[in-house]
């Protein structure tokens, strides 16, 4: 398959189903097959993932994306026992970084949930004319590119695992904000937000939040 049809989607899929780490191979970049140079894409989407991975608080060394011909077998070998044994390094997903099954559980359904509007955002704002790995590099891990992640994907997010969460139970703000990693104030703002939306209800007998729907 070609890189060029890798989606998050995917990606998230296998760490959900309990993969320890996600590598994807393609080939050469400017060495496509086809007009859509397609790894360029799958390269966008892997700077992309890590991101979203440290975002909720899994280590974004576990996916990994290298370009290669199909007659380097011998760096095919050496690139995969070197991921391996990275990810042997890292331990199981979750438990390594600290995270309960349930949380965790929470966040990866939070952020494939959000798929459909990082796609758009991806498309609209995050996709490059650039042509040399330097130069995606050199975007993705800089000021610019941090300050539109912040602007249009990290509050999303939040709200995203908060209400994954309350699918389970209704929660208090302690509560929500031990399980994500968050500030008790960064918890009552996002919920701020989602009552205004509908999203959530506040108990006040129990004092714990709950989905609306609940």
């Amino acid at each position: 398959m070609c890189t060029g049809r890798i989606d998050l989607s995917y990606v998230l899929r296998a760490f959900s189903k309990g993969a320890d780490g996600v590598f994807i191979v393609g080939c050469h970049l400017n060495e496509c097959n086809y007009i859509t140079h397609g790894n360029f894409h799958a390269l966008s989407m892997a700077y992309l993932g890590k991101k979203l991975l440290g975002q909720i608080g899994l280590n974004p060394e576990r996916l990994k994306i290298k370009f290669m011909s199909g007659g380097e077998g011998i760096l095919f070998t050496e690139v995969m026992n070197e991921f391996d044994k990275k990810i042997k390094e890292l331990g199981p997903l979750g438990k390594s970084e600290g995270i309960e099954e349930n949380a965790l559980k929470a966040r990866l359904d939070a952020v494939t949930k959000l798929i459909p509007y990082i796609r758009l955002v991806e498309r609209e704002r995050l996709r490059l004319p650039f042509k040399t790995a330097d130069e995606y590099e050199k975007f993705f891990t800089s000021d610019e590119f941090n300050k539109l992640f912040t602007e249009l994907i990290v509050d999303k997010l939040a709200i995203s695992q908060i209400t994954s969460l309350l699918k389970e139970q209704p929660l208090s703000t302690g509560s929500i904000a031990e399980a994500l990693g968050l500030t008790p104030s960064e918890v009552s703002r996002h919920m701020n937000t989602s009552s205004r939306h509908g999203l959530v209800r506040y108990d006040v007998d129990e004092k714990r939040y709950a989905l609306a729907s609940r």
